[in-house]
């Protein structure tokens, strides 16, 4: 039975999620949809990942098993068919029977896109996170270093996430641009809590203002308690870029693996 590897795109404006829920239309649902239609069965799709209502992808990573032998080209030619136009698959590959995306997974990298220049911009809002007080960037560059490495991030996690710990390695945090104009932070990393990278861009736009000390990031991290870090980013800036993957599972060590709490 073929495995199927597809990188999907997308744009989470209109949707509840990834996953399939009750209160709207997913991203998932929709997949299922167009896979549905071009195979003539339903399959279910596995994911990378879960990423929240507004939150979009150039690189999440999708599965699925089926009876029908199709050419490649079929799942992403055939596919952006019949998705809708904030969808999108870029790439599709065979895979090992065994091979599962969340699990499979080395890492992550989310990019969170904010603007700060000073007045609003109608290109930008669906994307962006409009912060039009002047940003101090390499405070926020001082302050994200204290975020590298191995910790308990308990401060960063969303009060419903799942997570069975809060222990995660964050590998590279990375501040582009300048005061007044565009910037992007990318965050990679083993895995990721609940609302984790929104958080921890919520916390550094609180230095970026002026209202905090670089080193309080530090603080924030030591005391794991999530009252203590800034306000949840929105939704709209942020990016799941890419999924890592070697040739099998990493190994089960804390923190060194997605688990059910991956969800951005």
């Amino acid at each position: 039975m073929p495995r199927i590897k597809l990188t999907v795109e997308y744009q989470g404006t209109h949707y509840v999620g990834w996953q399939v829920q009750p209160n709207g239309v997913s991203i998932q649902a929709r997949l299922m949809d167009a896979v549905e239609r071009l195979l003539g069965e339903r399959v279910p799709v596995e994911a990378a990942g879960r990423t929240d209502a507004g939150v979009h992808a150039t690189g999440q990573v999708v599965c699925l098993s089926t009876e029908r032998v199709l050419p490649l080209k079929a799942y992403w030619m055939g596919l952006n068919s019949l998705l809708p136009e904030d969808i999108a698959v870029v790439h599709a590959e065979e895979v090992p029977a065994e091979f599962d995306p969340r699990r499979w997974s080395l890492g992550k990298r989310y990019r969170y896109r904010l603007s700060n220049r000073p007045s609003r911009s109608p290109l930008l809002r669906a994307t962006h996170w409009e912060v039009f007080t002047p940003l101090d960037v390499e405070a926020m560059r001082r302050g994200a270093a204290h975020l590298l490495g191995r910790h308990d991030f308990s401060s960063f996690r969303a009060s419903d996430c799942q997570a069975a710990h809060a222990l995660r390695e964050v590998r590279r945090v990375e501040i582009q641009g300048e005061r007044g104009g565009s910037l992007s932070i990318a965050v990679e990393g083993t895995a990721f809590l609940k609302h984790m990278v929104r958080n921890l861009v919520g916390t550094l736009v609180e230095v970026g203002k002026g209202r905090r000390p670089a080193d309080w990031v530090a603080d924030v991290l030591a005391a794991r308690d999530r009252k203590r870090a800034g306000p949840t980013a929105p939704a709209q800036g942020l990016v799941l870029e890419e999924v890592f993957y070697g040739d099998g599972p990493p190994p089960r060590t804390p923190g060194g693996m997605a688990d059910g709490g991956d969800e951005e």
